[in-house]
């Protein structure tokens, strides 16, 4: 009646020719946690498990460990839903964590409640740095980077570590990957930053890619033209990779 896994393991089952025999007319819902699903592979997976029973949550350990889940009455695809009951999410600048975003515009998500954690055990400095103080209250950092829309849906961008700067823009490896997902020669992919020895501080767009069985058998100049025009097509060019290694 219930799942959990990984995006990745759910998308790897729905590769799989013996998953799609089984009758899931029992399940009631598919949990999803841990990273960001990419929509496409939402709507292929229930179009084997039915519509609307997959529900992405987010959290951490330090929040023992739930933040967010998708109420099962109204589940927002491609976001991990709102808040879960006493627990405050808010949206801050990712540079000083002090000032708090506009709806729509990406930050560190910060979380305070009644299952936020007193700290590490004997780390000191490590405790300091996830929980600092925000508006006169106590707010653990978490060091992702999301937006909050106007009803309160939560999409995860990426990990702050893991931001890419190019020309001063912000890239978030998981956006382009999730938009990568919606081409068919594509089975996994990763976004990666390379240190631009032209720009101090700035980052090479570099993409990583598994392609499907039936890609590998293709030329690869012809692949990578079509992941190129796919990628000028669809994003803006600063987030377009420089590099693809298959």
């Amino acid at each position: 009646t219930v799942l959990t896994n990984v995006p990745t393991l759910y998308m790897m089952l729905v590769d799989e020719p013996e998953f799609k025999k089984i009758d899931f007319s029992r399940l009631r819902v598919a949990l999803s946690g841990a990273a960001p699903f990419p929509p496409e592979a939402i709507r292929k997976l229930e179009a084997i498990i039915g519509h609307g029973k997959l529900c992405e949550v987010y959290g951490m350990t330090e929040a023992s460990p739930l933040l967010t889940s998708n109420p099962p009455a109204g589940p927002k695809v491609g976001t991990v839903g709102v808040p879960v009951v006493g627990t405050d999410i808010r949206i801050v600048d990712v540079e000083t964590g002090l000032e708090e975003m506009p709806l729509g515009e990406p930050g560190e998500i910060i979380a305070r409640g009644p299952q936020i954690m007193k700290g590490y055990l004997n780390l000191p400095e490590a405790s300091r740095q996830m929980l600092r103080e925000f508006q006169g209250e106590r707010w653990l950092y978490t060091g992702d980077v999301g937006f909050m829309d106007r009803d309160g849906y939560i999409t995860l961008c990426d990990r702050s570590k893991d931001m890419l700067i190019v020309g001063g823009y912000k890239v978030f490896s998981v956006e382009i990957e999730s938009k990568l997902k919606e081409l068919p020669i594509i089975e996994l992919s990763a976004l990666i930053g390379e240190k631009d020895p032209k720009r101090p501080g700035n980052d090479v767009v570099t993409l990583h890619v598994q392609l499907t069985v039936a890609a590998r058998k293709r030329d690869r100049v012809e692949v990578e033209a079509e992941i190129l025009k796919f990628c000028y097509d669809t994003m803006a060019r600063f987030k377009v990779p420089k590099k693809i290694y298959f």
